[in-house]
């Protein structure tokens, strides 16, 4: 008897507690951000994204259902790709609560670094070509963290403490990797790295390199500018030839050969941020060497 009284109370006080609140839901463009809002978000934060892993960002299109999930998000983080004018546009018409936090406030972006051949000189100078891969920065990623920090704060106010303490023992790991990156990468100042895709343009500029691109403005060179490709990289003496895991590049392994160089893939959309540039800055060290 005094069991099952036992029992009946205890789920009487079940009923009455307040459920748990569902978490935060929210979206980010590409996996290495929802790395950084995860880790300052925390369990009060579910974070989706809008292009999956293996997708390009270039030529990404939405499906009804990724429309239908985002307009039940509480609010979706920006980083100004071109893709995601178009996609949160449609989105906010048909559910105007949805909030569009810029991720990117207060980065300032530089133009996309040169090519290795004629005829892509003025591509980088105009406000359409400056380089949209922000993320690939430890330096940028302490603003992105903020702006991530800030933009949960204002969907979730009974958060902030926890947002606030992730968000800044997530950005000590961040001065750690400049660090790191730093000491890794100074005897390397000043060399090229030969790249398919000219994602790396921040990352070069917070370590002293630079970076020549084969593609030009998303297409394959032709084969004049393969041919100047191919002397530019004798020039440099390139031995190793970056490919991003989410194309797939004739030119690359023509190039590659005429070079007598390796094709070694460097992915700027994995999703573990902090080790990705890590084992991204080993790699490049090693290329230079």
């Amino acid at each position: 008897m005094r069991r099952r009284l036992f029992c009946a109370l205890c789920l009487v006080l079940a009923l009455c507690l307040p459920a748990a609140a569902a978490p935060l839901r929210v979206f980010v463009p590409i996996p290495p951000l929802k790395y950084l809002a995860e880790r300052v978000g925390g369990n009060r934060v579910a974070v989706s994204v809008l292009v999956p892993p293996g997708a390009d960002p270039h030529t990404f299109e939405p499906r009804p259902r990724l429309m239908a999930e985002l307009s039940r998000a509480a609010g979706c983080f920006s980083l100004g790709m071109p893709f995601e004018k178009a996609l949160l546009d449609r989105v906010v018409r048909t559910a105007p609560s949805l909030a569009v936090i810029p991720a990117d406030r207060g980065i300032l972006r530089i133009p996309m670094e040169e090519h290795g051949h004629e005829g892509a000189g003025e591509a980088g100078t105009r406000p359409e070509n400056l380089d949209p891969h922000i993320w690939l920065s430890p330096r940028n990623g302490l603003k992105m963290v903020r702006n991530l920090r800030d933009g949960l704060i204002s969907l979730d106010p009974a958060g902030a403490a926890t947002y606030r303490r992730n968000a800044e023992a997530l950005s000590r790991e961040i001065r750690e990797l400049d660090r790191d990156l730093s000491s890794l990468l100074a005897p390397r100042k000043g060399m090229t790295l030969m790249v398919f895709h000219p994602a790396w343009g921040y990352f070069c500029r917070d370590y002293g390199l630079r970076q020549v691109a084969v593609e030009v403005e998303g297409k394959e060179p032709k084969p004049a500018q393969m041919k100047a490709l191919i002397d530019r990289g004798r020039e440099l003496k390139v031995k190793v030839l970056f490919l991003q895991p989410q194309i797939s590049a004739r030119s690359a392994a023509t190039l590659a050969e005429a070079l007598n160089a390796r094709v070694v893939k460097a992915d700027p959309l994995a999703e573990d941020w902090l080790g990705n540039l890590r084992r991204q800055a080993r790699i490049f060290r090693e290329a230079l060497d």
